[in-house]
This record gives C-alpha cells, structure tokens and sequence, in this order.
C-alpha cells in the first residue's frame, strides 16, 4: 500500500482530546551528574487525554528494571489509562521500597490534579541511576504541570523538552491520515542519546531475538478508536521494525520505555481496524510504523558525540537470528564504529566482527560494500572474502557522509536484518567518562 499519510505539526497534542506540558522544578539538582548546570531546562512533562484511552506499551528487558516501569508494567494489564507523567534528570532506578513509593506518588499527585483514578495514570523516568527522586520538588512540579496543560503545537514541544537529557534537540512527530472515512492522527515525542540500544516487549521479558545489552523513551499518542489488543499487537510490531532496530552504544537501559494512548476521539469505526489485515488496519500500522522509525532515527542521529549514522544491511544469512546477531555485531564493534568516525572503509574491522557474532560465516561467501542512504548502487569493498579492484581512495569517499549504507551479503540463505547504528567519536568518550573530583561532570 502507498503511503497515506501526510506529517503535521503538534506532535502529542496533534490528535482530538490530547493536552500536554513541560515544566522545570529542579529535579537534577546541581552536582548529580551530567548535565545538571543546564540551568531551567524543563525537566517534568506530562500528557493527558480528556477521556480515558486504550493503551499499549513496551518496556526495557533489562533484568534490573526501575520503578517507573513496574508500575506501567503492572497498570498496562487493566488495558485503559488517560495520562502520563515523566520526569528528566532522575532515573528512579536502583532505589528501592522508596523509589516504588515515589513512582506511585507521583501518579496519585497526578490523579488528584486531574481529578482521575490514580490507576489511570503511568509514569516515566530518565536520567541518573541510584538517586532517589527530590520529591518537594516533583510535587510542585506535577501541580504547576496540571495547571500549564494546553492543546498547542508549543505545549507538546514543551513536554518534548522536558523529557531530554543529554539530548541537544527535541524529537517529535505527528501525522494524518483517514480510518474508515475519518481523520485520524498519530503524535509522538521520545528522547535518547546514549545508553541506547532498546530491547523492548510488551511484558519486559526478553524474546529470542533482543540480544542481552541515557535512557530511550517515548510517548505516543492517537484519536484512533482500537481496542486495546490490536493497539499492543501494533506496537509491537512497530517497535520491533524501530526501536529494537537502533544502537548508539551498545547499552539497554533500565528505563526504556514506550507508551501509546488511543482515546477513539477521531470517531472511526473499530471493526474495521480490529483486523491487522484490514485496509484500515494496515493503514494504522503503517502510519504507526512510519511514526516510531522517525522518533527512532531522531535518536540515532542525536546519539551522544555521533557525527556519523550508518545503515547496516545485512542479506543472505541462513535465519533472521543470523542476519539479526551479524548486523548487531558490526553495529556496536568499536573498532568498527571508530573507523567510521575517521572516514576509513576498514572491511577488515567488518568481516572480523561478523566472524565473533553467533551466525553462521563462512569467510569465500561474504560480501561487503558502501552505498548512499537507500541507493541500490554498491560500491563493493569486498567479494566471494576477496577485496574488489575498488580503489581506497573510491571507498573513503563513499563513507565520507555523514549518512551511508553498509551492505553486508552473507550468501548462505535468504533472511534479512537492518540496524541503524552511529559511529563513536572522542566527543562521546569525554562526555561519558566525567571527572570524579567533579560530581556534575559524572554521567547517567
């Protein structure tokens, strides 16, 4: 099906019946880390629907797990929910019986702004580990938040900020499309530019095909009228075709988080996208697609120090497993990723990593070569394990940009996989390694 969907303005607040609002209450205090002499940088947001919506979410697999996504985890299973409140600059994780203690407060805070049931209300964290959350603070923040709610393209860019860490711009997108007859739209903000390499499920355990490695969040929002099973199903799928398919450094956080409300507002009829095959059906999904693969190359391309954002294709494996363990192998490499910081096609680096990863390799079968973004036309380094007549100085310009392809052929079978990765650059080792006699240069 073609794309029938056009991008607008007003992210999470773009569908009927969403407000939003970023405040800044002095969460990160002066001294916790990294980042904590921005100065007011918003730092609590918070998303509410005017009535109560499905909802649907994916969660960290990260067997250490922060009390944000316990509480979510837990409340997902009543499959109906109307706001969200999210805090930067404290991860509440690591924190114990006090940090469940603060997650819940802070979605009673919320409840009673609102006047709502306290269990129709998630929340969200992100920033440093180990830190219990400056409650005083959090609660002025959650009453001034309810108070600045609005329905402005700039309220959602607010929310968007508020939800940042070492970020350097916001992350947002909305878009418009027709479920049987209706305008329908999608919104979404999300953050993330370091400890990102996502290994979302619905449940928190890990399927077979997440590998075992600042936060990634995002926050969804739709006027769609669907139940809350095909809402899971489809973000289940769009997050495996998104955020499960992006690395910056290698790193799964204890907080990542997606979130999703419907709230039917939009007026569709729901039988007609109950069916994933449906043509409304297909319709949401691809528009959802579309919509978490943009948040999630924002966040590559955002990545911490990243000058760099590199497409690995990886084709020919005997199982997706393969293609899947191959592609991530090469993508979190560091040799690799350094040689693409310096502008150097190193295949050597390439095949090695590929060699280590658990697929199946066989040395005379591998091919490798260098693209631009989406083109067909493959500058091959390497064929059959030999290198081609292509000349250095013809492959140093291919990787040259600042965004190209990596195509990898493995010639066994016929299964596939794509990563989109980043490079790692001097800048991201100085912005991570902080200076211990200096507490607020230590990162999350």
């Amino acid at each position: 099906m073609s794309q029938q969907f056009k991008e607008i303005h007003g992210s999470v607040v773009a569908p009927q019946g969403f407000l939003a609002s970023g405040v800044f209450c002095d969460i990160k205090r002066l001294g916790t880390g990294k980042g904590s002499a921005k100065g007011p940088k918003r730092d609590l947001a918070l998303i509410v629907s005017e009535v109560p919506a499905s909802v649907a979410g994916l969660f960290t697999t990260n067997q250490v797990c922060a009390a944000p996504v316990k509480v979510c985890l837990a409340r997902l299973k009543r499959g109906t929910a109307q706001a969200l409140v999210v805090n930067s600059g404290n991860a509440n994780a690591c924190t114990g019986p006090q940090g469940m203690k603060d997650a819940l407060e802070m979605t009673a805070l919320v409840a009673k702004q609102l006047h709502l049931p306290a269990g129709r209300v998630l929340v969200g964290s992100t920033g440093r580990i180990g830190v219990t959350l400056p409650m005083k603070n959090v609660r002025a923040g959650i009453r001034q938040a309810a108070q600045l709610l609005g329905r402005e393209a700039a309220h959602a860019a607010e929310a968007a900020e508020a939800i940042m860490t070492s970020d350097t711009r916001r992350k947002e997108i909305a878009v418009e499309f027709k479920l049987g007859g209706r305008t329908v739209r999608i919104g979404g903000i999300a953050k993330g530019a370091g400890m990102i390499q996502p290994g979302l499920s619905a449940t928190g355990r890990r399927p077979a095909a997440i590998p075992l490695h600042a936060t990634m969040l995002c926050f969804l929002t739709t006027d769609a009228a669907i139940g809350r099973a095909p809402l899971q199903a489809a973000l289940r799928e769009a997050g495996a075709r998104s955020f499960n398919r992006v690395t910056v450094d290698g790193d799964m956080s204890t907080n990542d988080t997606v979130l999703i409300l419907a709230n039917g507002l939009a007026g569709n009829p729901k039988s007609e996208i109950r069916n994933a095959k449906s043509v409304d059906g297909v319709r949401f999904q691809s528009a959802l697609n579309h919509v978490c693969l943009e948040l999630a190359k924002m966040i590559v391309r955002d990545g911490e120090g990243v000058t760099r954002f590199v497409t690995v294709r990886v084709s020919g494996a005997q199982t997706f497993a393969d293609a899947d363990a191959a592609a991530r192998a090469v993508a979190n490499s560091a040799l690799v990723k350094t040689s693409w910081c310096g502008g150097d096609p190193n295949w050597g680096r390439i095949i090695d990593a590929l060699g280590y990863s658990p697929a199946t390799v066989v040395e005379e079968k591998v091919d490798i070569g260098y693209s631009a973004p989406g083109s067909r036309k493959v500058l091959w380094s390497l064929k059959r394990g030999q290198p081609t007549k292509a000349t250095f100085k013809a492959l140093c310009a291919a990787v040259a940009s600042k965004e190209f392809d990596l195509h990898i052929r493995l010639n066994l079978g016929r299964a596939g996989a794509l990563i989109y990765a980043a490079d790692l650059t001097e800048a991201y080792v100085d912005f991570n390694k902080g200076d211990v006699s200096d507490p607020s240069s230590l990162g999350g």
